[in-house]
């Protein structure tokens, strides 16, 4: 199910020029209602369901319900975002609470270099089988 806003807890981020949410979707789905300032998904049908904007939003405004296949309905699945991790409260249908505590990515943004210290291309072996990291093979 694609990701939804609850109004009564959604603050627009306090009218900051873009809000959490739309800052981190990869879809560019979510958008602030400027006459209401409750940030919205414009697209439902487009979600990815990545959880993105529900770990992210501050105000936990948001949230993800699962198919009822295989998420009962009555059940909520809840993060709650830390300095250094997220903590997962899973309710179930019968009441039952279980919690799972994740580190997060602690990095600034954009500094890490995924190409650091792997060998320059050779755009001449480029037909050839393999991964640019592997052994060069001859053929």
């Amino acid at each position: 199910m694609p990701s939804f806003v609850i109004t009564e807890k959604c603050d627009g981020c306090k009218a900051q020029d873009k809000t959490a949410c739309q800052y981190i979707c990869p879809h560019d789905l979510m958008t602030l209602n400027r006459e209401t300032m409750k940030a919205y998904n414009q697209e439902p049908e487009q979600c990815w369901e990545c959880f993105n904007c529900v770990k992210i939003c501050p105000q936990q405004a948001i949230e993800v319900r699962g198919y009822s296949d295989f998420v009962p309905l009555g059940s909520s699945t809840i993060p709650l975002r830390g300095t250094d991790s997220i903590m997962w409260t899973i309710r179930f249908r019968n009441g039952i609470l279980k919690r799972f505590k994740f580190p997060i990515r602690t990095t600034v943004e954009g500094s890490v270099e995924p190409y650091a210290g792997k060998p320059e291309p050779d755009f001449a072996t480029l037909k050839q089988p393999g991964l640019f990291t592997g052994a060069a093979r001859k053929e």
